[in-house]
């Protein structure tokens, strides 16, 4: 198209999302209900890739931490014979009931770590709402 009507037809949109400040707009087409559309679209894709890179950085943020670094100073646990004690570094947990632990009743420390992590759980469902 072109022409005169050109100059008659204003049909260009402009959309702004006021949460975030994005902007989307279009005059390709002579029709405004179309370039509203299409303004739409655009503006949903670029907020849908804003969130999608926020999670993804939060996803890569959660890994990292949980990614030790491969030092001996980086333990899980630590069994000290000499004084009967157990003691978990990831939840700062001490037990002092080592030959029990040895023979399998782990029950104690699978409480504790359900616990610490039904914690984080919450506290991280409270900080979304």
């Amino acid at each position: 198209p072109g022409g005169q009507s050109v100059n008659t037809t204003y049909s260009a949109v402009r959309l702004t999302h006021i949460p975030t400040g994005l902007v989307a707009q279009c005059q390709d087409q002579k029709s405004q209900h179309k370039n509203k559309e299409k303004a739409f679209r655009v503006l949903r894709s670029r907020l849908y890739d804003m969130e999608l890179a926020k999670k993804q950085e939060e996803d890569a943020a959660k890994r990292n931490s949980q990614v030790s670094s491969g030092d001996r100073s980086a333990k899980i646990r630590t069994y000290n014979y000499p004084q009967g004690r157990v003691t978990d570094h990831r939840i700062g947990l001490t037990l002092y009931d080592l030959q029990n632990i040895i023979d399998g009743d782990i029950q104690k420390i699978i409480d504790e770590l359900s616990l610490v992590e039904n914690t984080e759980k919450l506290k991280e469902a409270s900080e979304i709402f």
